[in-house]
């Protein structure tokens, strides 16, 4: 719509209305007739002799609508406004308009998916998503410290030959390029959640991990991607409401590769000067200060300080979360069966244990729980013939 400007005694008008004044000052200055004017407007007669009462009036100000520049009937109170706008910040900044609206209505908080646009863009919360071509262009870092965790491994001969093997499981945030490492004997699905559990403890749950297509994180069946299963470790991070995001080449997670090519050069030579042979004393060299000092020469402040974080909290059982965990059947007789090995559920039962089906949990600190739904069972070891082993329960 053009409008004029409201400056001196300039009225706002759109272009039809313009285009009404011009015709109907034709008709007063009796160039036209209101036959002519209503068949050039494509109005009736009738309504043309009421705009020319009100350009009469009025002037030009009686052609503008009523309820321009008036608050909408149906529009949204202030205080739902900022409840709304409140909630979004804390809980959805990331979230789109459309899947915000489902969010908040969960809430009892209902506005439509334009309302929402229209205040996100008018607060600077939300930006149009635009298509670009595809080409590779270095990506922009992620605004906030905890919107995107890059992680990977690296395997290197960190000792030099001097002691055991050792890979180096890296976390970086994709903002700040603040670093979490720690050497483990091999990339594996526990070490993975081991330094997970390490970042969720230090800073909360981050927005979302960036990883390779490893099948740690990929299921797979001969090299196959497989759309519709879940790993272990891409089960957890549902769990905990991170997203997981795979890259599709090493140039995608340059931060953490590139990060790599500097711990190959410094953290090997620190480890040559401490003399580190075995993981306890290459993860002492890192804790000690090597790990910190890395921080503060190669981290960046984000471009916002706002911490994209949220706190793990006690909604989350992490112990239970970060498990390998498995299904089995509860026998006739309460035991469960699991890597050739009888368990034995001791009391309390529940109704439809049964024959139900329960999950077991192998826990990082090396512990075994079994889980019917929500609830944890007591249980014990025993042998084939019946014979008790000892006991074990969460």
């Amino acid at each position: 719509m053009s409008t004029a400007s409201n400056e001196g005694d300039r009225i706002a008008m759109s272009q039809r209305e313009r285009d009404r004044s011009r015709v109907l000052h034709s008709v007063l200055e009796g160039q036209r007739t209101q036959v002519e004017a209503a068949r050039l407007l494509r109005l009736t007669p009738r309504h043309v002799r009421r705009l020319l009462q009100r350009l009469q009036q009025g002037g030009d100000a009686g052609l503008v609508h009523g309820l321009r520049g008036q608050p909408s009937n149906r529009r949204k109170n202030a205080k739902l406004r900022r409840r709304v706008l409140q909630v979004y910040r804390k809980d959805y900044h990331d979230f789109g308009p459309t899947f915000a609206v489902e969010k908040l209505a969960e809430r009892g908080l209902e506005v439509s998916p334009d309302t929402l646009r229209r205040w996100l863009l008018a607060e600077g919360l939300w930006q149009p998503k635009r298509r670009r071509d595809q080409h590779r262009s270095r990506r922009p870092r992620r605004a906030c410290f905890g919107e995107l965790v890059q992680m990977d491994t690296s395997i290197h001969d960190w000792t030099e030959g001097r002691g055991e093997d050792m890979v180096l499981l890296h976390r970086i945030d994709d903002a700040a390029s603040r670093l979490l490492a720690r050497f483990y004997d091999a990339d594996n699905v526990l070490n993975h959640m081991d330094l997970l559990l390490r970042w969720l403890r230090a800073y909360g749950r981050p927005l979302a991990l960036y990883t390779d297509r490893h099948s740690i994180f990929e299921p797979q069946d001969k090299g196959h991607a497989l759309a519709d299963a879940e790993t272990q470790f891409g089960r957890a991070l549902r769990e905990l409401g991170v997203e997981l995001i795979r890259a599709r080449s090493p140039q995608a997670k340059g931060r953490v590769e590139r990060s790599f090519g500097a711990a190959q050069d410094r953290v090997v030579k620190e480890m040559r000067l401490a003399n580190v042979k075995t993981i306890a004393q290459a993860n002492a060299l890192l804790d000690g200060g090597l790990l910190a000092k890395h921080n503060r020469m190669f981290s960046v402040p984000p471009r916002e300080t706002r911490d994209a974080h949220r706190q793990l909290g006690t909604a989350f059982n992490a112990a239970a979360i970060l498990s390998l965990q498995e299904q089995r059947t509860a026998a006739n007789d309460y035991t469960v069966r699991f890597e050739n090995r009888i368990y034995q559920v001791d009391k309390p039962i529940y109704p439809g244990l049964r024959q139900g089906r329960v999950v077991i949990e192998l826990r990082l600190d090396g512990t075994m729980a079994i889980r019917f739904g929500d609830k944890y069972l007591k249980y014990h070891e025993i042998a084939a013939r019946g014979e008790a082993l000892g006991g074990s329960a969460p």
